[in-house]
């Protein structure tokens, strides 16, 4: 799987989490995981051709359709590419023990479903449906498809459903976070264009804003849309989509999306009009662009994506804490319990590292693997570049030229060279330091005697992480420090070696000619790469020592001991709620440790991903 694909699926996964959690908006005054994380909201008038866009990015015949208005509730749709080969299948989240392999049913439980919160009438509800898609012919994107834009109400519908249902669009689409898919018909002026003129008042820039033009087969002979698609008549940020729907003669034959698609490739391939844009026109196109441009808003996103998940975190933690407590039992046999359990989990914790039970391999992986890799990536080649040794040199020696060798020129371009390493010494000690707090999740998970104690979880948890965070602030320090201390003094031998190789050139004068020529920079830049390589060997060898020692020697010896002395130190009560809660408090701590979770969860998973970036 791509980066792209991991970040992608990564925010499909987390935002599914957060709905089945019920953390996906409301009255909330802090923003929530769910609208920190970007989607795309497809907008268009009734008729605009909606649906058939939807189907054709999904390759599959599964919305209602009919005359009016026919999506009458938000469809959020989840999109996840699976492996060549897997079976397609639909999952609702108000039925999420049943897969649907037969799309139809899929349609008529979008129809039934939306009956039940409406009637059978053509009123509108904001409440939306959540289905997931799981298919080989997908990419991976989050769709909102919302009611079509209306100018007039029809009879049944209220005089409000026209300010209804543009204020429910504009829920969605004046998110800051909200790509907006504007869907606009080609036989009709895109001056007049629902879609658009709402695009406009919430995205005047056009920098969310993708811009779809339908039914451009429908459109009066003699005429095109190329204005329209090639920016002229209405330009955005991004380029025009011409799509080519099916017919009402196709759907009515049931003919397949794979039919559907090849013949709309070849519509843009044989069209005198819209052949050279063939290859930025259709579905396929549109799908892959979506993706693509979603990607690049992600990684945008991820520092403040990270900020509100670790702000959340503390929230949730402090919420943790302050919540009731149960009765309270024997202070001494409470004590003895609590500490019992905390051996098991340290004993399964133990095992993890040592082999026991798996994990503990992904260390060395990171410093056999992760850290090589991340060494070999370093930009050494454009810092030692003859443009720059040149530049470097020379700056270093100032209004007088060096007289045999240039060792300011040398230091600076050892010391710039040196600073790179910094990067790949933090980055071991973060993904050691997530593989610990992976080890731990598990550990907890795996220890039994535990799961009757959620709250004793949380707090072991809680402990755990916080004298991974000790270790880690030390293992940086001390990785930096190994890298500082290269720059602090350089070897000497190093430095001696290169006057005996002038001197032995049997030619001084010679050697005088040649230092401001390339040749003479080309051997600086070849010493000083030569000298890194030899700090490369160095640290390559030395930073996981650090990190085993500061990190991972440190979880095995006293990753519970801060805990411990916690615990001797409560009393009788404090002791009892740690072991028991009643049922009220139990559920609400249930879903507060579920909220946790998802936030740690998609805190490390953001972070993993982030390692491959």
């Amino acid at each position: 799987m791509t980066t792209m694909e991991s970040l992608i699926g990564l925010v499909n996964r987390i935002q599914r989490a957060c709905t089945v959690l019920g953390d996906h908006g409301g009255n909330n005054a802090l923003p929530t995981l769910w609208e920190a994380l970007p989607s795309v909201a497809v907008v268009g008038g009734q008729s605009s051709g909606k649906s058939s866009v939807l189907e054709s990015i999904v390759g599959r015949d599964f919305l209602p359709r009919g005359s009016g208005i026919v999506t009458r509730r938000p469809l959020v749709l989840q999109l996840h590419k699976t492996d060549d080969g897997q079976p397609e299948y639909a999952e609702f989240l108000h039925l999420s023990k049943r897969r649907f392999t037969d799309f139809a049913m899929v349609r008529k439980e979008i129809q039934d479903e939306t009956d039940r919160m409406t009637g059978r009438t053509k009123q509108i509800s904001p409440v939306p449906i959540h289905l997931s898609i799981y298919s080989p012919n997908v990419v991976n994107l989050t769709l909102i498809d919302l009611p079509g834009l209306t100018k007039v109400a029809v009879e049944g519908q209220p005089e409000s459903i026209v300010q209804d249902i543009e204020n429910m669009v504009r829920s969605y689409v004046e998110k800051p976070n909200s790509i907006i898919l504007a869907i606009s018909p080609a036989n009709q002026d895109i001056a007049t264009s629902d879609a658009i003129k709402l695009a406009r008042e919430v995205d005047p820039s056009g920098e969310r804003t993708f811009g779809v033009l339908t039914k451009l087969d429908l459109m009066d002979k003699g005429t095109n849309a190329l204005d329209v698609l090639e920016g002229r008549s209405y330009r955005l940020q991004h380029p025009w989509v011409g799509i080519v729907n099916r017919s009402q003669a196709d759907i009515n034959k049931n003919v397949d999306m794979i039919a559907a698609r090849r013949k709309e490739r070849e519509y843009f391939a044989s069209s005198p009009d819209y052949g050279h844009l063939a290859n930025k026109m259709g579905s396929e196109y549109l799908a892959k662009l979506l993706s693509k441009h979603l990607e690049s808003v992600i990684r945008a996103k991820i520092p403040s994506i990270t900020s509100l998940i670790n702000k959340t975190i503390d929230e949730l933690e402090s919420e943790m804490d302050h919540l009731g407590r149960p009765i309270a039992l024997d202070a001494g046999a409470q004590l003895y319990t609590i500490l019992e359990l905390c051996r098991a989990f340290d004993r399964i914790f133990k095992e993890h590292l040592d082999g026991g039970r798996p994990g503990g391999d992904r260390i060395y992986g990171v410093f056999d693997n992760q850290l090589p890799a991340a060494l070999r990536k370093l930009p050494f080649d454009r810092h030692l570049s003859m443009q720059n040794v040149r530049k470097i040199v020379s700056e270093a020696d100032g209004y007088q030229p060096h007289l045999i060798a240039p060792e300011q020129g040398y230091r600076r371009l050892i010391e710039g060279s040196l600073n790179y390493f910094r990067g790949p010494a933090e980055a071991s000690v973060d993904a050691v330091h997530f593989v610990l707090k992976e080890l731990v999740r598990k550990s907890i998970g795996e220890t039994q005697e535990l799961k009757r104690f959620p709250t004793l979880q949380a707090e072991i948890a809680a402990a755990a992480n916080e004298a991974l965070e000790r270790f880690r602030d030390d293992s940086r320090k001390t990785s930096l420090r190994l890298v500082d201390m290269e720059s602090s003094y350089l070897t000497v031998d190093f430095f001696r070696k290169l006057p005996q190789e002038v001197e032995k050139g049997g030619n001084p004068t010679a050697a005088t000619v040649d230092r401001y020529t390339e040749g003479h920079f080309r051997r600086i830049g070849s010493n000083v790469s030569s000298y890194i390589g030899m700090v490369s060997d160095t640290l390559k060898t030395s930073i996981p020592k650090a990190v085993v020692y500061c990190q991972v020697r440190e979880a095995k010896r006293s990753l519970l001991y801060h805990f411990y002395a916690q615990i001797g130190k409560k009393e009788a009560k404090q002791l009892s709620q740690l072991l028991d809660e009643d049922p009220a408090l139990m559920e609400r701590r249930l879903q507060c440790a579920k909220r946790l979770e998802l936030y740690k969860s998609a805190r490390d998973e953001i972070d993993s991903v982030a390692w491959i970036r």
